[in-house]
C-alpha cells in the first residue's frame, strides 16, 4: 500500500506545480492528494487512515500538518488500541516549517525526509488540545494569534513570512487585551499575552523554550504582564542567553493543563494557524502522537 501524501499547494502556480511534481517523483512512489480548499487536508487524513494507512503524511507548512494531524487525531480517537493509531508523516514544503525543524526533518530536502517515513522508525510526542482543537507544537493567546487574524492568505502567498512581520505592526497599533491565565495550585496570573510551546522553537528556528521537551507531558509558558517593547527585549535577551531568571515582567512556567480567560474576545492560535478565542482550556489529548522522524 502507497504512503498517502496530503499536498497543500497553496496557490496554483508554475512553483506549485513544481512541487507537485517533485513529490510524484519520490521513491517508492506516494499516494498524491491534493487539497482544494480548508478542511480538505483534515477530511481527507480522517478517510485516508480510516482505510487502513498506518501513515498519512503532510506535504505543506505547520498549517497543512495541524489539518493532517487533526484528521489522524480525530481518526485515532475511535481506535482504542494505541497500536493501531495512524502515524504522522511530514514533508516541509511551506511557509513555516516550525514542527518539521523540531523533530529534526533534514530542512526542504523530500529524498531525505522521505526516506525518513519509509523507514518505519517513529517516535510518540505528546499531542495536546485548546478546547476541541489539536496541536503538536506552539498555540498563543493574544499577539501572535491577532497576527494570524490579521495575516489573509492573499498577503501570505504574495509577501511570504514578512506577511506576518506588516500584520504584527498593524496588531501593535491596537490596544492590548487583558488575559488572565489559570494554574491549578496557584493564583490567577494577569496578563496581555501568553506563548505556549510543546517543543523548543516558536516562529522559526529560534529556541524560544530551551528546557520544552515534546514528550515529558508539559507546555512550557511565557506570560506578558504586559505588551510593551520592555517586556519584548526581556524576551530577546533571554532567548540570546538562554535564561529567563531575570526577567520581571514575564512569567516563565511549565504545566500539564491550565485555561485563559478574559473579559472581551481574545484570539487563539494553534501550530500558527487561527483558533477559535477565550475562554480556551488547554490539556493532553487522550493519547500521544506518533511521528516519523
Amino acid at each position: 500500500m502507497a504512503v498517502p501524501v496530503i499536498l497543500n499547494p497553496a496557490a496554483r502556480s508554475s512553483r506549485a506545480r513544481a512541487l507537485e511534481q517533485h513529490i510524484r517523483t519520490l521513491s517508492p512512489a506516494p499516494e498524491v492528494h491534493i487539497t482544494q480548499q480548508p478542511g480538505d487536508a483534515e477530511r481527507l487524513a480522517f478517510e485516508l487512515a480510516s482505510q487502513g494507512h498506518k501513515i498519512v503524511t503532510a506535504a505543506g507548512g505547520d498549517g497543512t500538518v495541524n489539518e493532517v494531524i487533526h484528521g489522524i487525531a480525530k481518526f485515532n480517537a475511535t481506535v482504542s488500541d494505541c497500536a493501531k493509531h495512524a502515524a504522522l508523516g511530514v514533508l516541509p514544503a511551506g511557509t513555516m516549517n516550525v514542527f518539521a525543524h523540531e523533530i529534526g526533518l533534514p530542512g526542504r530536502d523530500l529524498e531525505a525526509c522521505w526516506k525518513r517515513i519509509q523507514n518505519g522508525a517513529r517516535r510518540a510526542v505528546d499531542l495536546w488540545q485548546a478546547n476541541d482543537l489539536f496541536f503538536a507544537q506552539l498555540a498563543g493567546v493574544g499577539f501572535d494569534a491577532e497576527v494570524v487574524e490579521a495575516t489573509t492568505s492573499e498577503m501570505k502567498q504574495r509577501l511570504g513570512p514578512i506577511s506576518y512581520a506588516l500584520a504584527g505592526l498593524r496588531v501593535l497599533s491596537r490596544q492590548a487585551p487583558v488575559i488572565t491565565v489559570h494554574i491549578d495550585g496557584r493564583p490567577p496570573i494577569p496578563g496581555a499575552l501568553v506563548l505556549i510551546g510543546n517543543g523548543q522553537h516558536y516562529g522559526g528556528p529560534v529556541p524560544v523554550f530551551p528546557n520544552a521537551k515534546n514528550d515529558d507531558g508539559l507546555l512550557d509558558l511565557i506570560i506578558f504582564h504586559e505588551r510593551r517593547s520592555w517586556e519584548v527585549l526581556q524576551l530577546l535577551h533571554s532567548i540570546t542567553t538562554g535564561n529567563y531568571d531575570l526577567c520581571g515582567d514575564l512569567d516563565v512556567l511549565q504545566a500539564a493543563s491550565f485555561r485563559v480567560e478574559s473579559e472581551h474576545r481574545v484570539p487563539f492560535e494553534i501550530d500558527g494557524e487561527l483558533g477559535q478565542s477565550t475562554p480556551v482550556e488547554f490539556k493532553a489529548a487522550p493519547f500521544k502522537l506518533n511521528v516519523a522522524a
